[in-house]
This record gives structure tokens, C-alpha cells and sequence, in this order.
């Protein structure tokens, strides 16, 4: 929240202008509540941390009642040892996300232990710098054993006492004999974890089509299924490369503007793939949902009529009475044409091409002269005397060999 574009800093972000994570995304949230005072009698002690950067989050108790904010890196006690996150949200936005996530006030939750120094910043630092490193040989590993499985992502724990592989397989895997072979060459507690296409793609992040950061990795929690019923309801064409997204399904933004479509589409008539007219019978090609416009078209003929969803009932209902409206022309909509925007050549008349040919020109002539001297000193002599003799100048007009020929005589007053 406090990039270096802005001109002001959030309070929640404390970076001063400078995003410490690469920018405000991985799960990022600023907590608007922050500054509004919470009351003594009903102090509510729960709080958000995230860890690495918002690729993973949990609930934490603040039983010791440390003074933390939003944005704070705090220490928490783990199963074995203790891990680093940063305080991302407290209060009562806690209680919201909670009761979306269905965790009860009642259960029990590990506990913040303290705020983290410096020292132990250090410590985080230098365990994530170890992360990539050790992907790169636990994929040489799995690959020797014959194990059919990606390892996407590593997360270390803050004290490098424990590191949780992620992966993604298609097939149950045997990696019992892989844990064994991490555990003897990194030295820690291994953990394996198993996770979808889409919540890898979540951790590892990236740009998508639309030119932004993906909604998995940025705002997005929980996955709904998408369909391709989707991208029919919107007319669009069921193209698998573009429909898919960087994990390789259907992407999450089919279902972000769905229900728009579907109320849009109440007020289309039902059976209205053919209306009857004088002219003929004519067939339903298309549809523009938002516009509300239904194009038809005649049998043997290339052109679509757009007709309104009020017309189309109307002759929906002419039909059924046994009656035929003259023709779609008089029915259509007309469309305005878009006004073309004409670019103009702000760098002059002269193009790159006319420059290309000149400069070839000079450089024949060169080689020419270079080559033969005797005609390039005729050439010279040549150029002086047309430039003193102005007659010379002036442009000689093509003879016209019709120019003696006696007219047609073939009058009768002659």
C-alpha cells in the first residue's frame, strides 16, 4: 500500500514509500479499522498474520497483550520452534474473516510470543534466500527417483528448523524415500504438502492476459468452479488457449461478469430462432446480449438486420396470429458508424522509403564513378554546360509524330 508512486504514505504499510515485498500484492490488506479505538470492556485479542509475503495466513492469539499493529512482524510459536509473519489484520475485520473461513472464537490458536528484532529478521532473510537453492536440487531428486510430481514452491520456517515442500501431482506418490533424501541434505524437518493448479499458481504469482497480477495471487481466496457454460452465456468462442489461464484451467474472471449476462438474458423471447416475414423466412444469427439487439438474416443473402428484443416479440406475437410484418429493413435498428480517427504524420511528408532510395542512388553513382573516371570527368563537363547554357534547362516536349497529319476532309461545304 505505500509504493513509490504515492505521494502519502498508509499508516498500515510502514514501508515509507518503499515496497519491501516488490509491490502491494500477494494477498495485501490494508486495515482500514486501524485507527478506530477498540474498547477496553470488549478487547478482542485474535489476529491475522501472514507469512511470506501473504502466500500463506493464519489466526494467532495475543495473550501476553503486546502492543501490535497492523504491519507489525511479530514471532509465533509453531509446532516445532517458531516462525516470522507480519500482522495484517486486527480487530474487528479479524471477526469478519473468521466467519468466512468458519473458525469459531472458541478454538484454540497459537500464540504471539513477541515482537521480532533485528536478529532475528536476519534469521528470516537469510532462511528465504535458501528457498530457491533448495527447490533447485529437490527437483534433481525427484527426478532421479523416477517421481511423477512438480515441486512448485519452498517455504522455510523462520528458525530453518523445518521446510514445507509444495507440490502438485495428478497421481498418489510415493515420496517416502524423497523425504528421507531431503531431510539427510538440507538437515531439517521436512514437510510435503500437495496442492492444486490453481493454488500454485497462486504462489508463484505472474502477469496475466489482461496485462495485471493474477486474482489468485493478489485478492482472491477461494477457488468456485468454472465452467464452459460460462463463456457460452457470453458469447464467447470456446477457444481453449485463451479461456485457459497460467495454470492451465479455465480462468477464475469468466465468473466475474456472469450474472450480469444471465439477468440480461431474461429479457431475451424464447424460440426466436426463426420469424416469419413477407419477404421470407428469416434465421437468427446472432445476438448482443448487452446491447440487446438480435441480428437475423434472410437465407440467401449476406446481410444482418439488428432488431430490437421489443420488435422481435412483436413479430413473435404477429406470427402466432398468422400474421408477416412487410420486411427487417423497416424493422432494423440503424447503427451509427464509429468516426474513424485519422493519425496524422507528425515526422513530414518525406518517408523513410524515399530516403532508402536516394541514399542508394548516391551510393551507384559513387561506385560508378570510382569505377570508370573518364566518364564520371564527361559527367562533370556535361552538368557545367547545362548549368551555363539556360536553354539547355529548359524541358524538351516529346515529339508528336500525328502532328503533320492532314485533318478529315470529309465535310460537305469543301
Amino acid at each position: 500500500m505505500g509504493c513509490s508512486g504515492c505521494g502519502t504514505t498508509p499508516g498500515g504499510c510502514k514501508s515509507k514509500g518503499r515496497c519491501n515485498s516488490g509491490g502491494c500484492s500477494k494477498m495485501h490488506v490494508y486495515d482500514w479499522l486501524s485507527d478506530i479505538a477498540i474498547s477496553p470492556y470488549d478487547d478482542f485479542n485474535i489476529f491475522e498474520i501472514s507469512f511470506k509475503d501473504g502466500a500463506r495466513k493464519g489466526f494467532f492469539i495475543n495473550s501476553e497483550n503486546l502492543d501490535i499493529y497492523s504491519g507489525d512482524h511479530v514471532v509465533v510459536e509453531t509446532s516445532i520452534g517458531y516462525d516470522i509473519g507480519t500482522v495484517s489484520l486486527g480487530g474487528e475485520l479479524v471477526k469478519i474473516q473468521m466467519k468466512k473461513r468458519k473458525v469459531k472464537e472458541t478454538d484454540e490458536f497459537p500464540k504471539i510470543l513477541r515482537i521480532a528484532n533485528e536478529r532475528e529478521l536476519a534469521m528470516m532473510e537469510d532462511a528465504r534466500s535458501k528457498e530457491k537453492e533448495t527447490m533447485l536440487k529437490a527437483r534433481i531428486m525427484a527426478r532421479s527417483l523416477g517421481l511423477d510430481m512438480k515441486l512448485g514452491d519452498v517455504e522455510f520456517q523462520a528458525d530453518c528448523k523445518k521446510a514445507t515442500f509444495y507440490y502438485t501431482a495428478t497421481h498418489r506418490v510415493d515420496f517416502r524415500e524423497l523425504i528421507k533424501e531431503l531431510a539427510k541434505e538440507f538437515k531439517v524437518k521436512i514437510e510435503m504438502r500437495q496442492i492444486g493448479a490453481r493454488q500454485e499458481a497462486a504462489r508463484v504469482g505472474g502477469i496475466g492476459s489482461c496485462g495485471r497480477e493474477l486474482c489468485c495471487s493478489t485478492w482472491i481466496n477461494t477457488f468456485k468452479s468454472v465452467n464452459t457454460s460460462a463463456a457460452r452465456y457470453q458469447n464467447l468462442s470456446i477457444n481453449q488457449t485463451k479461456l485457459s489461464g497460467q495454470c492451465g484451467r479455465l480462468k477464475c474472471c469468466l465468473n466475474f461478469e456472469l450474472d450480469t449476462y444471465l439477468d440480461a438474458l431474461k429479457d431475451f423471447p424464447e424460440k426466436a430462432d426463426y420469424i416469419e416475414t413477407e419477404a421470407g423466412t428469416a434465421k437468427l444469427m446472432k445476438t448482443d446480449i448487452l446491447k440487446g439487439l438480435m441480428f437475423y438474416a434472410y437465407p440467401k443473402q449476406g446481410i444482418f438486420y439488428p432488431i430490437p428484443i421489443e420488435t422481435v416479440k412483436k413479430i413473435l406475437t404477429m406470427n402466432q396470429q398468422g400474421k408477416k410484418p412487410a420486411d427487417l429493413l423497416e424493422m432494423a435498428e440503424i447503427q451509427e458508424k464509429e468516426e474513424s480517427i485519422a493519425f496524422v504524420d507528425v515526422v513530414g511528408q518525406v518517408s523513410l522509403k524515399s530516403l532508402e532510395k536516394t541514399e542508394k542512388r548516391s551510393k551507384k553513382k559513387k561506385l560508378s564513378n570510382n569505377n570508370n573516371p573518364v566518364a564520371s570527368q564527361n559527367q562533370n563537363k556535361e552538368n557545367s554546360s547545362s548549368t551555363s547554357n539556360p536553354e539547355n534547362n529548359q524541358e524538351k516536349k516529346p515529339f508528336n509524330k500525328w502532328k503533320n497529319k492532314r485533318p478529315n476532309q470529309n465535310n460537305s461545304g469543301d
